[in-house]
């Protein structure tokens, strides 16, 4: 995979725009001092065809007619290329042309009144000054008087020269400027990165022994790393959690399977010691044999647990079938009617008619098992446990309320944590491995739902599951 830099691409974008603007300002220098110079030329070539329209005279009789006097002609606009013109009457026509008028060279009297030509590989610019009258007039003649066409045109080499000549300074200066502009650019590219790369070399002393990112005061002062340091604070930190979540898991995890394994290897080793009746082999493997299968039981939640946990980040696809919330319900109280009816507990469905899900049922029927053995067992005799399906909003919602001794304010929170016992003096035959909830957590949030609980010492609990509903 091709590695960009960050610099390279700041940098080059830099140079481009600047060159671009470089070019840009060499171009418009060139078109904004061409036509100032043709301005300028223009008014001279007007001036200088006027002074040549000053040169004509009449004749001293009463015919009218006029006469051209060459003795002052002004000198060319050009000092080093002599100017063309030439001078049309009204009555006889041609009355003059310059001295070095191009023969051959035919200009029409009418149309433009600035133009551009070129002759003999020489470029000129021209102008034709139409009904000027003749300046010369005689005190009480008695004829018509007459008004002259006048062109005139100048070689524009001095003009392309000086053009020329403010297009290499222009880019000259561009390029300097340029040099230094990219000079200052890498400067402040350079000092513009050293945050991110503190933050990168901070970044790098984050391990699994220590998540905290001390963040450097050069990134914090710099608005755009705001976004990128605040989400890297919430990664670690989610991060921590769940490294520290798993740790305690093992933690859990091998305490939890150390317990049945030394108490079957206890009474295996028993039963070694010494001849034993076959009463007492029988007994001592039953209850080998109820160790096993607690063992079972919890290798089994955990890998029930583990895999819920999977398929809520994506790990695993399944094919689902619609099956009725309220009907899985019914299940999972049937299952547990024995239990309740051992501490005389009345269970308890009210439905308002199906909700239809898209679900593996025995998911579902898990995380009834679970909410309602929990509510059991923590319930006093002659209670009840109720369970209210609804569907309302596009939401089904499953809410189980037991009139039990309730949870205390500090255990509420971690009630769904793997492992976690608020009672602590629950013995194996008492309590369960603290994952009963968290498997029917991970179940509800796998199926996109969510689950909460709320309740005081006491004064019972009510779970609460909501499901998004499943659209026919």
């Amino acid at each position: 995979m091709r590695i960009e830099s960050i610099q390279g691409r700041l940098m080059a974008t830099v140079v481009l725009s600047q060159a671009l603007l470089a070019v840009g300002l060499v171009f418009a220098g060139q078109y904004y001092t061409y036509h100032r110079l043709l301005s300028t030329l223009d008014a001279n070539l007007e001036a200088h065809a006027m002074s040549v329209a000053a040169l004509v005279r009449y004749t001293e009789d009463a015919s009218g007619n006029v006469y051209f006097d060459k003795t002052l002609l002004p000198g060319p606009i050009d000092p080093e290329h002599p100017d063309l013109f030439c001078v049309w009457t009204e009555r006889s026509g041609l009355l003059t042309c310059s001295g070095n008028w191009p023969g051959g060279l035919e200009l029409s009297r009418s149309g433009r009144m600035h133009w551009n030509f070129k002759w003999n590989r020489a470029r000129y610019r021209g102008l034709r000054l139409a009904n000027v009258p003749v300046l010369d007039r005689e005190e009480g003649a008695q004829f018509h008087p007459q008004n002259l066409t006048i062109v005139y045109a100048a070689r524009t080499a001095q003009i392309e020269k000086q053009v020329r000549a403010a297009a290499v300074f222009i880019a000259l200066s561009s390029l300097g400027l340029l040099a230094l502009t990219v000079g200052l650019a890498l400067a402040g590219i350079k000092r513009g990165l050293l945050p991110l790369q503190e933050l990168a070399a901070r970044s790098a002393l984050v391990s699994a022994n220590h998540w905290q990112l001390d963040v450097p005061e050069s990134a914090r002062r710099v608005e755009e790393l705001a976004p990128l340091t605040d989400s890297m604070t919430m990664m670690l930190a989610r991060l921590e959690s769940a490294f520290s979540a798993q740790r305690e898991f093992l933690g859990n995890a091998t305490h939890e399977l150390k317990t049945p394994v030394a108490v079957l290897k206890s009474t295996l080793q028993s039963l070694e010691q010494r001849p034993r009746s076959s009463e007492e082999y029988r007994a001592g493997l039953e209850a080998a044999l109820d160790d096993l299968a607690r063992l079972e039981q919890l290798l089994d939640r955990m890998l029930r647990l583990a895999r819920a946990e999977q398929w809520v980040r994506g790990g695993l696809g399944r094919d689902l079938e619609t099956v009725d919330i309220a009907r899985t319900c019914e299940e999972a109280m049937d299952r547990m009617r024995p239990l309740a009816d051992s501490k005389r507990i009345s269970l308890e469905l009210r439905k308002n008619g199906p909700a239809p899900f898209a679900a593996d049922p025995e998911d579902l029927h898990l995380v009834w098992v679970n909410l309602l053995e929990n509510a059991v067992r923590h319930s006093g005799r002659d209670s009840s446990v109720r369970m209210a399906v609804s569907s309302r909003d596009g939401l089904t919602r499953v809410v189980l309320t037991d009139h039990g001794e309730g949870i205390s304010p500090e255990d509420l929170p971690h009630i769904f944590e793997r492992f976690y016992r608020g009672d602590r003096s629950r013995t194996r035959a008492t309590g369960g491995f603290g994952l009963g909830l968290a498997i029917a957590k991970a179940i509800v949030e796998a199926y996109r739902g969510t689950i909460a609980a709320a309740s005081a010492p006491g004064q019972g609990t009510e779970i609460t599951v909501e499901l998004p509903v499943t659209k026919s």
